[in-house]
């Protein structure tokens, strides 16, 4: 039997403290810069030693499970809250906007959905949750002749990853310029609209423009 004394106690409210800290930094890190950060980076923010962080996580990948698994279930879980809508199109717009506003919002979190290899076991399968779900969205969105039927299952996710992009190149001078782009694109992706819907938010200027047009990519 393992007798633990009084004195191991601060040692275990240490350890959650570093823990909580490293996930808070990886987290903004992460947020801001994506999945490329390094562990070094990462103990910086967090204000430990990086040997700390692999105490707490024996590398980059069990980090990222750690954080994105309940992120990606999130993304999960506002496709099954759009399934319930009454109107099978405003179901598909309330994910398309949804999902994007977490992903703009997040590019680790648009990372952790949209490249494989990233992350463990549990983060691949909580990813591959979402495709039935948006599948399913779209499908039922068709049926009610609302959403054009030429629009494959592929296409939903390659939609998701070019507003991302778009996000990462505008984040610093207009970062709700998406929302532009967005309407735009669920706009050609309606059946008969009577009217475009106006835009959100304003044009980029020429500044704008040229500042987004130069920001590192992914």
């Amino acid at each position: 039997m393992t007798i633990h004394t009084v004195s191991d106690r601060p040692l275990r409210a240490d350890a959650e403290r570093n823990r909580v800290r490293i996930l808070a930094a990886a987290r903004e890190l992460f947020a801001a810069r994506g999945l490329d950060v390094s562990l070094d980076d990462v103990a910086a923010q967090a204000g430990v030693g990086v040997g700390t962080v692999y105490r707490r996580f024996a590398d980059k990948d069990a980090l990222i499970e750690a954080l994105f698994e309940a992120r990606i279930a999130e993304v999960a879980g506002e496709a099954r809250k759009a399934l319930e809508a009454d109107d099978p199109w405003a179901g598909f717009v309330a994910f398309m906007s949804r999902s994007c506003a977490l992903q703009a919002a997040d590019r680790g979190l648009k990372e952790a959905l949209t490249t494989r290899g990233r992350g463990r076991e549990r983060v691949a399968q909580a990813r591959e949750t979402i495709a039935p779900l948006a599948i399913q969205l779209m499908r039922r969105a068709q049926a009610s002749g609302q959403l054009r039927a030429d629009l494959g299952p592929f296409d939903v996710p390659l939609m998701q990853l070019m507003l991302g992009s778009v996000a990462d190149a505008t984040r610093e001078v207009a970062p709700e310029y998406f929302e532009r782009l967005l309407t735009i694109v669920l706009d050609g992706l309606a059946v008969r609209r009577e009217a475009p819907t106006p835009l959100p938010g304003t044009a980029l200027d020429p500044e704008q423009f040229a500042a987004a047009m130069t920001r590192r990519r992914c």
